[in-house]
């Protein structure tokens, strides 16, 4: 339960969804206080006057996106904002977590009766995860002054002018680089450092973030054999009384180990990758033997679906996402009998009910690979439609995953430019015509406008 140091303030501009979260609080019958504004303008002011221990706040109110309430930085003086809307998508899931909400959460009935439970587990998550930061911080500051002062330490702790030269390096100097202190007192740090990376240190040595004793610097050093090393260290300027920097001090530790563990660790997962890639294209290859009469189709749409996806500014990591769920978008046709997917005529309304199960059979198939579960939008949804008249969930506009509503317009595109068992393939411009007749009915306006200059113009 609550007390009544527990100030919520609401933001829901819809008076049936304010009025059934207020009453699932006040069914609770703890002792928090909730404070309701049905705009931005209205939160700002409550938040002005009253700092609230927790924000709930709709997506989308009639002055802007309550987006514009989130911080990254975790402070008691930024109140935690969990972010609610009724069409909620992974996208946007990611978008707000990572623009600093706590929480996001898809309306529903469920979801807004147990809103006072949420609103319990969200404010000590916050609590906890604040004291943690505070804790880990300070942790980290005594660590890295003990590093500096401890002379016998493994660490190699120096001292530098603020040119970088060494004033002072302990005797740990020679079991990481080879050198005795005498011969490296005098010398500029820069001249051990690998020609590579002597830009990265000279801009740290002029930039705030070395005034952080936390902050780790890696970077290649000449060992005396001539050998590279690779070396992190961490560094504080010390200011002296008129804020003038006096020097550097630093303490360096060998992680030539750790680097070499991390580039074997990338190849092997470029390693698995490429094996979970190949094993999608003979999946791939595999369908393509048993419906030659659409051969080729995967991967012309798989590649007009990636030059879509770079023009809607996808990142690289969600085009890999794409390309994979463009190949596998037809792999639920392997539980269609050959004698519907062979047929070289027209599909009779029975035939056309087990061809639609197609999208189930592929989630059915690939649901339990989770590196898959990104790729699986487009099999499972690339048959739904904007007027939700699609199949199999008849879902409507932006409920649509984005990819599958571009991919949808790239797989008809294609399906009308090819030669099909049961008539030729239409001219080009006919195609043209019909995705702009079909758009805002069919197809997402938007996706069809970015997409026609693709066509188009080649």
């Amino acid at each position: 339960m609550m007390d009544n140091s527990v100030h919520i303030l609401l933001i829901e501009d819809d008076p049936a969804h304010a009025e059934l979260i207020q009453r699932a609080f006040e069914d609770r019958g703890d002792k928090s206080r909730l404070t309701i504004a049905h705009n931005l303008e209205d939160a700002r002011a409550c938040i002005k006057k009253s700092k609230p221990t927790l924000i709930i706040a709709d997506w989308r109110l009639p002055d802007g996106d309550s987006s514009e309430l989130l911080s990254e930085e975790h402070s008691e003086s930024n109140p935690p904002v969990i972010i609610m809307t009724s069409y909620g998508s992974e996208r946007n899931a990611v978008d707000a977590i990572k623009s600093g909400a706590l929480d996001y959460i898809v309306k529903s009935s469920e979801s807004m009766t147990d809103m006072p439970h949420i609103a319990e587990n969200a404010i000590k998550q916050w609590k906890i995860s604040f004291e943690q930061e505070r804790m880990q911080k300070a942790l980290a500051e005594r660590e890295a002054q003990f590093r500096l002062l401890a002379e016998n330490s493994s660490d190699m702790i120096s001292r530098h002018d603020v040119d970088g030269n060494f004033l002072y390096v302990s005797p740990a100097c020679h079991t990481l680089l080879g050198y005795t202190p005498e011969e490296l007192i005098g010398l500029p740090v820069i001249t051990l450092v690998h020609p590579d990376d002597v830009k990265q240190i000279m801009d740290l040595l002029t930039s705030s973030k070395w005034d952080d004793p936390t902050a780790a610097i890696p970077y290649r050093a000449r060992h005396k054999n001539g050998v590279y090393i690779w070396l992190e260290t961490t560094a504080r300027i010390i200011f002296d009384q008129n804020n003038k920097v006096m020097e550097i001090q630093a303490s360096s530790r060998d992680i030539t180990e750790r680097k070499e563990s991390q580039v074997a660790l990338q190849r092997a997962h470029i390693d698995l990758q490429e094996a979970y890639d190949k094993t999608i294209e003979g999946w791939v290859v595999a369908l393509d033997l048993r419906d030659r009469e659409t051969e080729g189709h995967t991967q012309r749409v798989t590649e007009m679906t990636v030059r879509l996806a770079r023009r809607l500014g996808c990142t690289e990591e969600e085009i890999i996402h794409i390309r994979r769920g463009a190949l596998l978008h037809d792999m639920g046709k392997m539980g269609i009998p050959d004698e519907i997917l062979q047929k070289p005529g027209p599909l009779t309304d029975d035939e056309w009910k087990i061809m639609r199960r197609h999208p189930q059979y592929a989630y059915q198939m690939l649901s339990p690979i989770s590196y898959l579960n990104q790729a699986l939008i487009i099999p499972y949804y690339h048959h739904e439609r904007w007027d939700g008249s699609g199949y199999p969930h008849g879902l409507k506009g932006e409920e649509i995953p984005l990819f599958a509503r571009f991919f949808s317009v790239v797989d008809v595109w294609d399906a009308l430019s090819s030669d099909r068992p049961y008539r030729k393939r239409i001219p080009p411009k006919e195609v043209v015509e019909y995705l702009k007749k079909e758009s805002d009915r069919l197809f997402d306006p938007y996706i069809v406008e970015k997409f026609l200059p693709l066509v188009t113009s080649s």
